[in-house]
């Protein structure tokens, strides 16, 4: 069965099992310092962008070019680490870079909006994370196959919603219930935040089996890169859904 982060799937990790080398396996430790990597160069290059948007005056004009650079090319670099695992030592590292123009380009907007938004966004999002780890290890919450089906679902449901809303604003129809400030659109907020979140689980449940079946060293990039999928997604939701707070 399909995992609902699109970067992890069922066989990705038993159909690489026969490539491992002896002593060149996939470790926890290992992809634990690949994601930190990962959020070090997502830190740094939005934080090139969250600067060059102040030093612009605050014009918005100023980071446009580099939150398309961001989307398009992130969006690039997950499709192809995704289809290609092995080279993950070098498009991951990309795709954080890439994602942290996005990210550093619309921080500084929302921030320059809603003083104190950021810190609050990030701590959420690393507050949810570590919420998540512990009622993992705790057996708290388990990664059935109930529940790989159900978040799954619910992320593709999402991922259908945004893409029908996005191909609609092309044609200069806007959904409020969407990106409006209403109690409706805050409560769509809140499941989406909440569905990103037990996303989490899938991924913590789908590394550990990586490394039980000891697949080669590289995959702790791919891990590593799952779960920065999953990180951004929820950094992205909280501030959409902090800003929605802010503007009511």
């Amino acid at each position: 069965m399909n995992t609902s982060n699109p970067a992890l799937r069922e066989d990705t990790f038993t159909s690489l099992r026969s490539q491992a080398e002896r002593g060149a396996a996939m470790t926890i430790q290992g992809t634990i310092v690949k994601t930190a990597l990962l959020l070090l160069v997502a830190v740094l290059s939005a934080g090139w962008t969250w600067m060059k948007f102040y030093q612009s005056g605050g014009n918005p004009a100023s980071v446009t070019t580099w939150i398309w650079v961001g989307v398009i090319g992130g969006l690039a670099m997950a499709l192809v680490t995704s289809f290609k695992k092995e080279w993950a030592g070098i498009t991951a590292p990309l795709y954080a870079l890439l994602e942290g123009l996005f990210i550093g380009a619309m921080s500084a907007m929302l921030e320059a909006s809603f003083p104190g938004i950021v810190m609050q966004a990030a701590g959420l999002t690393f507050g949810t994370l570590f919420v998540m780890l512990f009622l993992y290890q705790s057996g708290m919450i388990k990664a059935t196959e109930k529940f790989k089906l159900g978040v799954f679902a619910a992320t593709g449901a999402i991922a259908l919603v945004y893409l029908v809303t996005m191909g609609l604003s092309f044609f200069g129809i806007h959904s409020s219930f969407m990106y409006g400030s209403s109690w409706l659109s805050i409560g769509i907020s809140l499941v989406v935040v909440v569905v990103a979140a037990l996303n989490f689980v899938i991924d913590f449940d789908f590394i550990e089996q990586g490394v039980r079946q000891s697949v080669p060293k590289y995959m702790e990039w791919y891990g590593a890169f799952a779960l920065m999928v999953t990180l951004v997604w929820l950094y992205i939701e909280f501030l959409r859904l902090l800003s929605k707070l802010r503007d009511r």
